[in-house]
């Protein structure tokens, strides 16, 4: 069945796509699991096994008026993996989906995990703190936030352009775009709000500096929604076990401007990178 019991009796979608090795997709903010076609079909196809699951308030989970803290949705994301009883798990997360992962290994520990992929990662911090005086200021997630609430579908496409850079050469058609859009829109405007306060404000330096496993980090340089600098680069340095790939004049939608380089880094990866029990993943060859 594709629904799920998630935190608090939160009834969530998921998507189960291939047989082998798994790896479970976490979407960042706003997107649903739709947003990994590009890279569940082709990875299902190299002998992988492709799970997403929509988070709650978004696509077709249940749009309830809680839970967008870290710590539910760490839990959702457990829920998931002990419902299908998954072990030696890859975790492939986007934008605040990599808040998702960090706090649910903190939280759930490394038990059916063996590696991480952090993609276009909003961590580890991005607001302004005493202790982090070269994040964003507060007002500036205040602004945008009650700027979006007033016309939300407005919002999204005036800032489409930006979100895939292509104002650097970055080719993505007009179908793909409006089809990312709608994802954006498929979610509550509640869900819409707490996310991203969840996603700015949560400070998880400390656990990211406390992974332990390998980790692959992917961010690109013009990525306007986690700035390279407070995000991607700022991880490179905290996590213990990590790939560095920047990707250069790519976007925050890099999954679809840059998905065969995504995948390929995905795939190295797995397959350089052993399992919890020592065993290294060889994904089979496709046609």
């Amino acid at each position: 069945m594709p629904y799920f019991e998630g935190s608090g009796g939160t009834s969530l979608f998921s998507t189960d796509w291939g047989q082998g090795k798994p790896v479970v997709f976490v979407a960042g903010a706003w997107l649903s699991s739709a947003m990994w076609e590009f890279q569940m079909l082709p990875l299902s196809e190299r002998g992988l096994r492709c799970v997403a699951f929509d988070k709650r308030g978004h696509g077709r989970s249940d749009w309830v008026g809680h839970g967008y803290d870290y710590d539910t949705l760490a839990d959702d994301l457990a829920a998931l993996l002990d419902h299908l009883d998954l072990r030696d798990v890859t975790l492939v997360a986007h934008s605040m989906g990599g808040g998702e992962v960090i706090r649910y290994l903190s939280r759930h520990g490394y038990g059916r995990v063996s590696r991480v992929a952090l993609t276009g990662a909003t961590a580890p911090l991005l607001v302004r703190t005493a202790d982090n005086p070269e994040g964003l200021d507060r007002n500036v997630f205040d602004l945008s936030t009650a700027d979006r609430t007033r016309d939300r579908p407005r919002w999204m496409a005036q800032n489409s352009q930006a979100f895939f850079a292509t104002h650097l050469g970055n080719t993505i058609s007009t179908e793909p775009m409006e089809w990312t859009l709608r994802q954006c829109l498929d979610c509550s405007a509640k869900a819409a709000v707490e996310v991203i306060r969840t996603g700015c404000c949560t400070d998880l330096r400390k656990e990211a500096a406390a992974l332990q496993v390998p980790t692959l980090i992917i961010h690109g340089d013009a990525d306007v929604s986690a700035p390279l600098a407070l995000c991607g680069r700022r991880l490179s340095r905290l996590v213990p076990d990590n790939r560095y790939k920047e990707y250069a004049h790519a976007g925050h939608g890099l999954f679809i401007t840059h998905a065969e380089q995504v995948n390929q880094d995905l795939l190295d990866f797995i397959a350089d990178t052993p399992d919890t029990t020592g065993t290294t993943i060889r994904p089979a060859q496709g046609s």
